[in-house]
């Protein structure tokens, strides 16, 4: 996307909220469930679920962001109880790669979530990104109340209105009816398998173009190797 468009995403977030006041790194998932468990506990945390491609990809990205307590890559959509990979890659369950992000909105809101989400990936390609094709990659916002329904509503008709795209935003906005962790093998899988072929020549390119552009809303640690 061209970098116009980025500015022109930050200023409609930005006009919203004044309007309702509204390579391998260390794995940010490690030693977190202490401060997700305090967390959930003092009431907290929030929840976000994400479609937007191969889950692989959605995790890798959120993972990097301050106030993100956890990710986990799962599905979510479908019509099967506790589908497998291999049944949801079969394109038949009705499913979505999601990623459940788990999150502090103290630190970080659920605007800028979904900034980063439609900064991310493309939202106008139907059922597809890059190479990745199938239901099972569509665009979409699994929404777990209504002002989340409200925001990326908003956000969508907003950014379609803005030319930000050629192309309409065909993300599918929708009540999160349920929502199945995928295999454990799937989690934490860019961290884990850095220097598979995938990870090497997807995953990485896009995290070094979303490290550049989220330079400000890392953790810390990632905030310093960007430096470098």
């Amino acid at each position: 996307m061209k970098y116009i468009h980025l500015f022109t995403t930050f200023s409609l977030f930005s006009i919203y909220q004044l309007c309702t006041g509204c390579a391998q790194k260390e794995n940010p998932n490690k030693s977190m469930n202490n401060e997700v468990m305090y967390a959930e506990a003092v009431g907290r945390t929030d929840t976000a679920t994400f479609g937007a491609g191969c889950f692989w990809c959605v995790e890798a990205v959120f993972q990097q962001l301050n106030g993100v307590l956890k990710v986990s890559s799962g599905y979510s959509g479908g019509h099967v109880a506790n589908p497998s990979y291999e049944q949801v890659c079969e394109k038949n369950t009705g499913h979505a790669e999601v990623a459940q992000i788990i999150f502090d909105p103290s630190i970080i809101t659920y605007d800028e979530l979904l900034e980063v989400f439609w900064q991310t990936h493309d939202p106008t390609t139907l059922n597809r990104q890059g190479n990745d094709a199938g239901p099972q990659y569509r665009s979409v916002v699994f929404y777990h109340n209504a002002a989340q329904k409200d925001k990326a509503s908003y956000y969508k008709e907003q950014l379609d209105k803005s030319g930000a795209w050629k192309d309409p935003i065909i993300t599918e906005i929708a009540p999160l009816n349920n929502f199945y962790v995928a295999e454990d093998y799937h989690q934490n899988y860019y961290l884990n398998n850095g220097s598979q072929p995938y990870c090497y020549f997807v995953i990485r390119p896009k995290m070094e173009k979303f490290e550049k552009v989220f330079k400000d809303k890392l953790k810390r640690t990632n905030q310093a190797q960007t430096k470098n």
